[in-house]
């Protein structure tokens, strides 16, 4: 049976593991000496770090070359399993039904990302609007279809909405972000879990107007060139939905709070769920019951075959991925680049078990 520690001996134990994977990425970098290449491809919320992952990485080793792909989560899980590449990227875990049939396909955590929900609504995309699931399930089914819609209208007292059609932007690939965003509406609104539920492709329903569009970048373009639509991006791609000038959505969490995807709310949306995180890592961290918590939260996971055909490609990955998580201050930067956080102590400890598996 698994057992949680108390915090002291977890953070105590967790610093002995960091020492020792340290210890393993150093002697790495000289027990290696031959040319290599893993591949890598999936999450297109995971890629701006996967690329500058791979390009530090390969200044340490120049002896491992990393390719990335952006290709949505759905395919980077798809081509794990189906063992074409060494990595696959996802902001979303394995099914329990894949799970149970592909037993030695884990599922690793190595940061912590977020959603956000951004419109462009020309005037007031200065302004945080607060939308909740309920009403955002009812902009993707079609149930609410005007920016002054009576619901939207209730959130957002004092704030003059325009009298005009809501354009819903979704993604039109096999994606992670729609699978936390579906999570959200899933968890927070009955009709939609009875209706439609959650995952990395979902049959949308027809409502006039709606885009299609693939990746996070895809949204963002369509966002811009769009008035009056709305879609949910990942939190690597803040730059872009800055310089698109679109508005970003406070969102009601589970305490009843608007929150912004500030860093203190999506570590506290993080750190108020990750104890409850099992030994293959598989949990969601969406819509918190906690206070002060931004509810579309999810671990960024590599998705990894335990069983590679070659020991010498096993250990490669293992020293990659552990150099991906170990704490320290390049590893910090990395993350903070593309807004994502690390890994607390007892999803860390899980994470380098699971690594160590790998053979």
């Amino acid at each position: 049976m698994h057992t949680i520690c108390n915090p002291d001996q977890l953070v105590a134990r967790t610093a002995a593991r960091v020492t020792m994977a340290i210890g393993v990425v150093l002697f790495a970098a000289s027990a290696h000496a031959q040319q290599s290449t893993l591949t890598e491809t999936g999450s297109t919320l995971l890629a701006p770090l996967f690329t500058t992952w791979s390009a530090a990485y390969t200044k340490l080793h120049p002896q491992v070359h990393i390719t990335v792909g952006s290709t949505g989560s759905a395919a980077g899980i798809e081509q794990a399993i189906a063992g074409r590449v060494n990595i696959g990227a996802s902001d979303a875990y394995m099914s329990d039904s894949d799970s149970m049939k592909h037993p030695q396909v884990i599922n690793v955590p190595l940061a912590i990302a977020a959603q956000t929900v951004n419109y462009n609504v020309p005037g007031l995309n200065d302004t945080h609007l607060r939308l909740d699931g309920p009403t955002l399930a009812g902009i993707y089914t079609g149930a609410i279809r005007q920016w002054d819609a009576p619901a939207i209208a209730a959130l957002n007292p004092g704030v003059h909405l325009p009298h005009h059609d809501i354009v819903p932007v979704h993604r039109g690939d096999g994606s992670g972000d729609t699978f936390v965003f579906t999570q959200f509406l899933t968890f927070s609104t009955p009709s939609w879990e009875s209706a439609l539920g959650y995952d990395t492709t979902i049959a949308w329903p027809a409502v006039p107007g709606a885009v299609a569009v693939s990746g996070n970048l895809g949204v963002v373009n369509a966002l811009k060139t769009t008035p009056y639509s709305i879609g949910y991006i990942g939190v690597s791609y803040a730059a872009d939905i800055d310089s698109a000038k679109l508005g970003t959505a406070a969102l009601k969490n589970g305490a009843g709070e608007f929150v912004l995807p500030t860093r203190d709310n999506i570590t506290a949306g993080a750190a108020s769920l990750a104890v409850r995180t099992p030994p293959d890592e598989r949990l969601s961290l969406v819509f918190s019951p906690a206070s002060g918590t931004y509810p579309l939260v999810n671990y960024e996971y590599a998705v990894v075959s335990k069983q590679q055909p070659d020991a010498a490609v096993a250990a490669q990955i293992r020293e990659f991925l552990t150099w991906t998580i170990v704490p320290s201050d390049e590893n910090a930067t990395f993350l903070q680049s593309v807004h994502f956080i690390p890994l607390p102590p007892h999803t860390w400890e899980l994470s380098y078990q699971q690594i160590q598996s790998i053979k």
